[in-house]
This record gives C-alpha cells, structure tokens and sequence, in this order.
C-alpha cells in the first residue's frame, strides 16, 4: 500500500511495525512540533512534548479503535496540544550556572557536633539540680505550665512555685558557668 491511512498505520504499529510507525511520525511530526512550539515557546519544551505524544502512540496503537470517537489526526493534535498547555504552565527550566545558590538551613557538622555538645551539657546541669528545683524547671518549660497550673501540679503555692523557678535558675545558670556556657545564647 502507497500511502495508507493514519487508521491502517495503527493497526500495524499496534503489532510492532517500526516501519508504519517511522511513516505516521514523518506525516504528523512537523506539524505538531509546530503547534507544541507556538504554545510552549521553546523548540526543547516543544520536541519533549511530541517526542512523548509520539510515545504515546506507540503504547496506545493496539488499542486504538478506528470506529472511536475522533479521528487519529483529531485525537493527537488534541494531545499535543494538551501536553503543550501543560508544560508551559510548568517553572521554566534555567540552565544550572544561572540557578540562584541555595543555602541549606541545616547547621554544618561541626556546629551540629557543637550543639549536640551543648545540649549534654544542659542536660547534665539540670540532671545536678535539687529534685524539686529540677521539677519546676521542667514542667514550666517543658511542660509549658505556669503559674497555677504549675502549682497545682507540683503540689506548692503559686508563690512558692514562683520562688522555686528563680532559686533552680540560679542555680542552673551556675552549673552551666562551670561547663563553660556563659550566655543563653550559647545554649539551643
């Protein structure tokens, strides 16, 4: 056959045919690299998206109903066009050297070492406390309790609870002089 249908051409790439699938892309391919590139504005973007309508094809031809709703020409101009749609809507790409640097947030390995450190410390220093000094300070910060919720927990007047707090941060702040941290900032 000299020149056969898009339909027939389906059919015998839906069996493999290199062949027929070599002759559609020659009849189709032109066109819709056109299209794809008028709407993406990029010949990359555009020969991305009909290299994989072209996949497409391949994949779908045994399944391609020659009775179906549109006609192969119909149906794959709309895939184009969809995918084109698609990929212009995408972030553009830009090449690497033109890619603004990006920070990892993450501290390095020495300052996570450094903070990993720091924080032993801490724990150490609150491990040292008095057992009621060292309970205050945990339900407060880390039990985010004050005031009389604080107190009803712990079993004490509001004002004793009070008094509590300031005598173990005293007596924290002491602790952590002696294991060399000497400012809040210090510790994370």
């Amino acid at each position: 056959m000299k020149d056969p249908s898009d339909d027939h051409l389906l059919a015998l790439i839906g069996q493999g045919d290199r062949e027929a699938f070599r002759r559609l892309l020659e009849r189709h391919a032109r066109i819709m690299l056109s299209l794809a590139e008028r709407i993406t504005g990029n010949p990359d973007d555009a020969a991305e998206v009909v290299q994989e309508a072209f996949l497409k094809v391949w994949t779908m031809a045994s399944d391609w109903r020659v009775d179906g709703p549109a006609a192969f020409a119909t149906w794959f101009h709309r895939v184009v066009f969809n995918a084109s749609i698609d990929r212009r809507r995408r972030r553009p790409w830009i090449p690497l050297d033109e890619a603004p640097e990006t920070v990892d947030p993450a501290p390095d390995g020495v300052t996570a070492a450094m903070l990993r450190q720091r924080r032993g410390a801490v724990l150490a220093a609150i491990g040292e406390l008095p057992e009621r000094q060292r309970d205050a300070l945990l339900t407060h910060y880390f039990a985010e309790s004050a005031g009389p919720e604080m107190a009803v927990r712990l079993g004490l007047s509001v004002g004793a609870v009070e008094a509590l707090l300031v005598r173990a941060r005293r007596a924290l702040r002491k602790a952590l002089i002696r294991r060399g941290i000497t400012g809040i900032g210090d510790v994370s």
